[in-house]
């Protein structure tokens, strides 16, 4: 969200301050371009907020994964237990 920035004010301003009109039109237009999009406390509070959200859904994400391939270590631990013994001893 941009901030409004009056530059007929600002201008007038560096007048009242002894700049000519021409140079204090000039810094008032560099001003305002120097701003570009600013972000406002409801931004980043925003952004905050769904950054949280997409970092639970990933904990999520990772804490189901962690359940499935701690069964598949468990039966591959099965698997080979009931290999070995199996296997005829000489």
């Amino acid at each position: 969200m941009t901030v409004a920035f009056d530059t007929l004010a600002a201008a007038r301003d560096l007048e009242k301050a002894g700049m000519d009109r021409m140079q204090a039109e000039a810094v008032a237009n560099v001003v305002r371009a120097g701003q570009g999009e600013l972000a406002t406390k409801a931004d980043v509070d925003s952004l905050r907020e769904a950054t949280r959200a997409d970092l639970a859904a990933v904990r999520s994400e990772l804490s189901a994964l962690e359940a499935r391939l701690t069964w598949r270590l468990v039966i591959a631990a099965g698997v080979i237990v009931a290999a070995v013994k199996l296997i005829p001893s000489p």
